[in-house]
Formats: structure tokens, sequence, C-alpha cells
């Protein structure tokens, strides 16, 4: 009595009716239990006449969760009940699975509790014994309902890679970090006959969206949310800024000789031009390329001097930074403006490009709001798709994202060992 009393707390299992064997048997993959099911004859459930008990059926194989290292395996024998009055059969119900069920609600569970996870399906099946269709028809049993009543006064829109080519849509809350929206495709008439199924009235409440430099978004933002300002990423500014920068110093570096010194220091040492004056280290340590002790702030002076005209480009490219990191608007816009027609057509289109949005700039400068919570949002994507091997059906793949990002994870306070 003591070894199924012991059984069953190591095991979890509160049903009163379920009784363990007192063997169990230890194989070198996993530990079986035996148990049976079996209580007092309930009511006919067809004519409520007095049901007698029959026989047990089959022992059905029940997987459950490791315990000492170990994976389980319950054979349970559940009890049959035959109607006197009416020949009705009937088979013993419990709590540990669902009726004509063998996964038990722990190991349904703990699917969710995975789903949450970056985890592969099929790692998720062969961690708790069970197949992958298990897993996926734990998957299949979320449903989110839309609350077409609600909207964030603040939202991110972003796209990501469902498939190799295809660029699928995203939305999501930016103080809450909810998705709202998962849509597959980008385009305005996908975007459009999502949201407009909320009302006017709730469109209206949204303030602001943050959104990268992609222009077909502006359009439709502002046809669906009238009221709503249009802030663009900062990152997504400085990185245009910084491919002008990168494009113009290759242009300069391919007019030199490949095996001149001129050639090999401006190829090996691209990222100090890229990078903030500002912020360069003043550290001296030995270059192997100019066969001396530079520091970085000297590295770059040196390039400098094999162009004029790179010069020139990188000196307005630290201004345009330092006035954009400082919130100089009219500094910022000002010097673009006069020196549009002067530059080189790699940075003449970027500048356009800015001229064309400079209110949407004007707000990413002012306002504090960023895509950086979408981006991170995307980068967990990535990882349960590259994890995944990639997703065929994109409802599978929609599910489990809103599973990993938008179900409430319960915090797991770890236990330390003490010396």
């Amino acid at each position: 009595m003591e070894l199924q009393n012991y059984i069953k707390e190591s095991l979890n299992i509160k049903d009163p009716n379920i009784i363990f064997d007192d063997k169990m048997e230890t194989h070198s993959t996993h530990r079986e239990y035996h148990a049976k099911l079996d209580y007092n004859p309930p009511k006919c459930p067809a004519c409520q006449g007095q049901m007698a008990k029959y026989d047990f059926q089959k022992p059905c194989k029940i997987p459950y969760l490791e315990t000492v290292g170990f994976k389980v395996l319950i054979r349970l024998k559940k009890r049959r009940f035959k109607c006197k009055a009416c020949g009705k059969m009937t088979i013993a119900k419990t709590s540990l699975v669902r009726e004509n069920h063998q996964i038990p609600n722990i190991i349904n569970h703990k699917i969710t509790e995975k789903l949450m996870s970056r985890e592969a399906m099929t790692k998720i099946a062969n961690d708790l014994s069970v197949s992958v269709s298990t897993v996926y028809r734990q998957l299949d049993r979320h449903e989110y309902q839309t609350d077409l009543n609600h909207l964030p006064q603040v939202m991110s829109w972003d796209e990501y890679a469902f498939k190799k080519g295809k660029m699928s849509f995203i939305a999501q809350d930016f103080e809450s970090n909810k998705i709202i929206a998962i849509l597959d495709g980008r385009t305005q008439a996908v975007i459009k006959k999502y949201f407009m199924r909320y009302s006017y009235k709730i469109r209206k409440r949204v303030k602001v969206i943050t959104m990268d430099m992609f222009s077909p978004y502006y359009d439709i933002a502002k046809s669906l949310f009238p009221n709503a300002e249009i802030v663009l990423d900062r990152f997504h500014i400085i990185q245009n800024l910084s491919r002008a920068m990168n494009r113009f110093r290759i242009q300069i570096m391919n007019q030199f000789d490949r095996k001149s010194h001129e050639y090999r220091a401006l190829k090996r040492y691209w990222k100090l031009i890229q990078q903030d004056s500002r912020k360069l280290s003043d550290k001296r340590f030995y270059r192997p390329t100019f066969r001396a002790h530079l520091t970085n702030h000297e590295i770059v002076k040196r390039l400098l001097s094999y162009s004029d005209e790179l010069k020139q480009h990188y000196e307005l490219y630290q201004c345009l930074l330092f006035h954009f990191q400082e919130k100089q608007t009219e500094h910022f816009f000002g010097l673009i403006a006069d020196t549009i027609k002067e530059v080189n057509p790699s940075f003449k289109t970027v500048f356009s490009t800015f001229l064309k949005d400079q209110d949407k700039i004007i707000n990413a400068m002012m306002l504090p709001y960023s895509n950086a919570k979408l981006e991170a949002t995307n980068n967990l994507i990535k990882v349960i798709k590259r994890n995944a091997f990639g997703f065929r059906n994109f409802t599978n793949f929609k599910k489990r994202i809103l599973i990993a990002l938008n179900m409430q994870k319960e915090r797991t306070n770890l236990i330390l060992s003490r010396c």
C-alpha cells in the first residue's frame, strides 16, 4: 500500500479511483506502471437505470511526464459497466485523461508550455514521448478571437519572411508587445481588408504608427487611421545614410589598383568610416596594414587623405549623424537641402527620400517611439522558423507565433543549492 501511495504522489495523480499495482517494470528506455480504474457503478446515461460492473477494458498506454531521468508509461485498465435494463455499455472516466483519449491532460499542458518556447515540433514530441501529430493537434486547439472593440494608441508595423521571396505583415502593440495582426502578405489590399473590420470610431483612436521606410505603408496607414502620426524607425534612417557612405567608399576604393596600399586600407578599415567619429577609440594598437601603432582616429585621418572627395562626404556624413542624434531638425534638413545638388548620386538618392518623408523623419526625431520592440519580435519569429526548418502551413506558423508571444507564461522560481 505504501508503494502504491508513493507512486501516485511521485506522479502527482489525484484521482482516488486509480489503483496502482505493486509491480513496476524498468526498461532501458522507460518505466512502466500498471494500474486499474475502478469505482461503484453509476446510473445508466440512456435509461437512468442501475448499471453493474462488467469487466476491464484492454490496458491503454498512457505516456506520462519523465521522472528521475526515466520516461514513464502507464498501462491503465478501465472498468466497463453494463446496464441491467437496456444493456448499454460504458467505460469508467477519470480526470487523468479525457474521454476516448490516451494522452493525459498534464502532457497536453506541457505541450502548450513548450509551444511557448522556440523548440521545434519534433523535439517537443520526442521529449514528451508522443507523436508529432499529437503536438499539432494540441496546437490546433488554440483559437484566438480578435477583439474588434479595441486598438492600441501606438502600433508598430513591419514585415517578416514566411517563405523565401514572400513577405508577410505583422502589427504589434507598442506598449504591451501583444501581436495585433499576422497577415499572409503585405499588400495594401490585404492590410486594408483586415483593419476595415474595426469601426471608424475605433480606428480614430490610434495616435502613432511606427514603421520602417517601406513607402506603400504610408498611404494605407493614413487612409485607415486618420488621426495617426507616422514615425519612421530611427535605425532605418541611419542605415540609409550609412549605406550611402559605404557605397561611396567602394567607388573611391575601386579607383585604386587592387594591389595598392590605399585599396587594401580602404577595404580593411571600412567600419571606421561608417562609425560615429565621436565614438572612435583612442587606444593605440599595432596595425599591420600601416606597419605602425595607430589609434582609430589616426587611421581615419590617413584613409581620408587618399581622396579629397571622400573627406568631404565623410565630414558631411558625420555632421548629419550629429544633427540627427542631437535632434536638430532644422540643421539636419537644411544641410541636406544645401548639399543635395553637389553630392555623389549615392547620397543624392537618400537625400531625396529624406526630403520627401521629412514630416515622418521629424516625428522620429521628436517622439520617443521606434520599431525596436517589433524587430526583437521578428528575431524570435526567425528563431522559431529556423528551429522548425520552415513551415509549409501559414495557419500553423501563425498559431505558433501567437502562442509564443501572446500567451502569459508562469514564472518558475529556481531552487538553488547552497553549500
